[in-house]
């Protein structure tokens, strides 16, 4: 059984640095300084719940960019991005996701994020590792930066790739609630986000941006919101200045990350300490039916809320079927389940039984999903 260094989601992020080994429990709510591929190694196989991975984009800015005006725009030319050739990128690529989906648990997840730069590499790795792709995500920038020297189409968005440890993984995904919050909607693959600006942005003494890739937390809000779940635990390999960690611990997530630059470890210590954790009862996300507890038609006979022999109708009381002992149906010469026999008599492809037939109650017709909905109310009460 896996010891937690910390116990609860509402810790501060604290650092261990390379070389304090242990591979019998989960250094939660931490920052691990040093190299992400030794780190990830450290860490116990299938025991985290997803892995966001911001990496290196391989940029190859070989010339400044400068405005019409000539100034300066800020670029990536740190040397955590330089690599010598596309072979010594793969590599890297290669090593981290190797990494990355050991310490995943059978159900786990990946996300990936990156630009027209290295996307294409990264996906086609991802793939040759046997994970299993779901989604990419467009993310749409409303604000982003202009082509300055007109040679090209602005770049106005990046591409995040959502992928499952392998074909059988059963992720989480968090459908309704994120149907909920999209206006009752279902949530599209296209994300419309402004890049990180305003007081979000860090800045340093010489008001410089501390990181020239840092992401909005609006991003990491969704991704997590959609793939986890209160408790589980999120690895970012590419830690930077901590916006996985200051969202994960907003959102009751665990999180654990690896970052080599003192000056960003800095600034991400600093910013998860000053996160307040929203409270469980404000964490609690909307459920579907798919959530709910199967309930079976034949449970209704079972426990006395429709007897064998009575008379299911449809709405309109076209059609009159007889409930059988064993919970299935006959009418008009056909017989089976509540949904089996509501897909013939419309001659449907299907038929959701549960919303299709109902019993006569006095001078009214009741959906049997209602008595199926008792039984439900009945079961969380006597779990709690």
């Amino acid at each position: 059984m896996l010891r937690n260094k910390h116990s609860s989601t509402r810790s501060n992020a604290s650092l261990r640095p390379t070389g304090e080994k242990g591979s019998d429990y989960l250094p939660l709510d931490t920052i691990l300084v040093g190299d992400c591929i030794e780190h990830m190694n450290s860490l116990p196989a299938g025991s985290v719940d997803l892995v966001f991975a911001d990496p290196p984009y391989f940029l190859q800015l070989e010339k400044g960019l400068t405005r019409p005006d000539q100034s300066n725009v800020d670029g990536v030319h740190n040397d955590w991005d330089k690599f010598s050739d596309y072979a010594h990128y793969d590599k890297f690529t290669r090593d981290w996701m190797t990494a990355a989906k050991r310490i995943l648990k059978p159900n786990g997840a990946m996300w990936v994020i990156g630009s027209y730069h290295n996307i294409f590499r990264v996906g086609a790795i991802l793939q040759d590792l046997g994970f299993w792709m779901m989604n990419d995500i467009i993310w749409r920038k409303s604000n982003p930066m202009p082509n300055f020297r007109g040679t090209r189409f602005t770049n106005a968005h990046e591409t995040l790739i959502w992928a499952t440890r392998d074909q059988n993984s059963k992720p989480t995904f968090n459908y309704d609630a994120l149907k909920q919050s999209n206006d009752d909607t279902q949530m599209r693959s296209d994300w419309l986000f402004p890049i990180c600006t305003g007081n979000e942005r860090l800045k340093d003494e010489n008001d410089d941006k501390v990181h020239p890739t840092q992401k909005p937390e609006s991003l990491l809000y969704r991704i997590l919101m959609a793939t986890t779940k209160p408790g589980d635990v999120v690895v970012d390999p590419f830690f930077g200045t901590g916006t996985t960690g200051a969202v994960a611990k907003k959102l009751g997530r665990h999180f654990i990350g690896c970052e080599r630059e003192s000056e960003y470890i800095n600034a991400a210590l600093k910013r998860i300490a000053s996160i307040k954790p929203l409270e469980n009862i404000i964490l609690e996300t909307v459920k579907g039916k798919r959530a709910e507890t199967r309930v079976a038609f034949g449970s209704l006979i079972e426990q006395g809320m429709i007897l064998p022999g009575a008379t299911l109708w449809d709405s309109k009381k076209k059609f009159k079927a007889t409930v059988r002992a064993d919970g299935s149906l006959t009418c008009d010469g056909h017989e089976g389940s509540i949904h089996k026999v509501g897909a013939l008599l419309q001659s449907a492809a299907s038929c959701n039984g549960w919303t299709y037939w109902h019993l006569e109650q006095g001078k009214d017709l009741v959906l049997i999903d209602e008595l199926r909905t008792e039984i439900r109310a009945s079961m969380k009460l006597l779990s709690a």
